[in-house]
């Protein structure tokens, strides 16, 4: 069995000097993401590796999540994932090494949502959407070739709000 978590990054300012991948965490999107690193923290199987996107708020988001995460996974910080295509994550997918049970993918929609909507075999509250700072596992019996449009089993989908960090109330 393999699994997927999906990270969608934590709330960010909208513009930043330095161009969209420059863009940093808003104050709530840093309570958001402490609120899911908790959550993480806690689940098994923990991931083994990680791949981030190297934007600022992919790079902030994961910085929060990581003190939870032990024993601290590998981490790769990839070019071809900022703003990356559904399909463009997929293929990513399917290079990973068969020896890798569990995988953690941090960054950007529209990609990430499309890649969770599609592969799950019913999306249930996915179809709502992926917020920022929204965590999702899904699940393949098969390797992580076998992760295909439709074919995995959705495992887990929390939202900051879920784990009662909801950072509509903050200010930033």
């Amino acid at each position: 069995m393999k699994r997927l978590y999906i990270l969608r990054h934590a709330k960010a300012v909208t513009e930043a000097p330095g161009g969209d991948a420059a863009r940093p965490l808003l104050k709530r999107g840093r309570k958001a993401a402490k609120a899911v690193a908790a959550f993480l923290g806690e689940l098994e199987p923990l991931p083994e590796l990680i791949l981030c996107s190297p934007a600022a708020r992919t790079r902030e988001t994961l910085d929060l999540v990581l003190p939870a995460l032990r024993p601290k996974p590998e981490v790769d910080y990839e070019d071809g994932l900022y703003l990356a295509t559904a399909a463009d994550l997929l293929a990513r997918l399917h290079s990973l090494p068969a020896k890798l049970g569990c995988v953690l993918l941090v960054g950007h929609n529209p990609g990430l949502h499309e890649l969770a909507a599609r592969l799950a075999t019913e999306p249930g509250r996915l179809a709502e959407g992926l917020p920022t700072a929204a965590l999702v596992a899904l699940e393949s019996k098969g390797g992580w070739a076998d992760f295909r449009w439709h074919k995995a089993q959705l495992a887990l989908y929390r939202t900051p709000k879920d784990l009662k960090a909801d950072p509509d109330r903050d200010e930033d």
